[in-house]
């Protein structure tokens, strides 16, 4: 491959399932003859949704799971209830209103994220000099990549005239550009169109444009073909194998690391990766202030990022 080239790829259809360069995945130890099992052999609820073919259903399932439908169905339940026991069916409504409140707040989800997430530390300005040193000597363990995870992209943003990734996805492709501005080493970005998007555009391909026309970075590797977390580790582990890489620093935000590292440390232990983490937008409990525990926009999206992941661990999916 020649230096600065950017590698695309896409994949074959099986088992329902899109694969990316399917010689490449099976060097890493992927097997479609039968079902994933998780590191205890027992069967995985990612892998009876995958039984089932119930992909497309997974973003409807994560919104009836999470706030604020619960809570609303809870103060429906507690109006049902005051007209045969007041005191019970307001009751009801207080604790519905109180957590419709308190899931919009930031503060509650910088306070529970400890308690619910494994907690990632952020990647240490010593680490990044010695990823410095590893590139410009090339004595580190195989070849290093940064590997971006995407995080949705908006199909058509008006103002642009063209596609645009959401803010979460911009976050991580502007830390991804400035740790391979600060190592030296390539990036690559991994996402595609998600079980609940819309439109054409797959996110990495938005991401390649953004990063060439806007930062002035190409990225090395365009991984466009993936739908869910579980799938950017397998597809862009084979991509990546298969040009020699041997080492990954893998960016996405915080609340997703615990699962996206350990998604990917399940492939690397088939395929000799090296996983390594830079999360971004870690939570500090220590900076909450008054407005902290108003309900807000970002609090909202934060708790639902967080109850979200927490669930997605809890139930292995």
């Amino acid at each position: 491959m020649r230096s600065g080239e950017m590698v695309t790829r896409g994949g074959d259809t099986l088992l329902g399932v899109t694969t990316g360069c399917s010689s490449a995945i099976q060097g890493v130890g992927v097997n479609h003859n039968r079902l994933p099992l998780d590191p205890s052999g027992t069967l995985s609820l990612n892998s009876l949704i995958s039984l089932l073919d119930l992909q497309p259903w997974k973003p409807i399932l994560a919104a009836l799971l999470l706030p604020p439908v619960p809570l609303l169905l809870l103060v429906l339940i507690g109006a049902r209830l005051i007209r045969p026991s007041r005191g019970w069916g307001w009751l009801v409504v207080l604790l519905g209103v109180g957590g419709l409140w308190l899931s919009a707040c930031s503060g509650v989800a910088r306070g529970i994220e400890p308690f619910v997430l494994p907690q990632t530390a952020a990647l240490r300005p010593d680490r990044i000099a010695e990823l410095r040193a590893e590139g410009s000597s090339k004595t580190g363990k195989g070849t290093v990549a940064i590997v971006v995870l995407g995080s949705g992209v908006e199909p058509f943003a008006p103002e642009y005239g063209m596609s645009n990734l959401s803010p979460a996805s911009v976050e991580r492709l502007r830390y991804g550009l400035w740790l391979a501005r600060e190592t030296g080493w390539p990036v690559a970005f991994s996402g595609g169109i998600g079980w609940g998007g819309t439109g054409t555009s797959a996110e990495a391909d938005v991401a390649a444009r953004i990063a060439r026309e806007e930062f002035g970075r190409p990225l090395r590797w365009v991984e466009n073909e993936s739908r869910d977390t579980r799938e950017n580790a397998e597809r862009t582990a084979a991509m990546l194998r298969a040009d020699g890489i041997g080492h990954i620093v893998l960016v996405t935000h915080a609340w997703h690391m615990p699962r996206a590292r350990s998604m990917f440390n399940e492939i690397a232990q088939r395929g000799g990766l090296i996983v390594e983490s830079a999360p971004i937008k870690l939570s500090m409990r220590d900076q909450m202030g008054a407005l902290d525990w108003f309900p807000s926009n970002s609090g909202f999206d934060r708790v639902r990022s967080v109850l979200r992941e927490w669930l997605a661990l809890t139930l292995k999916a």
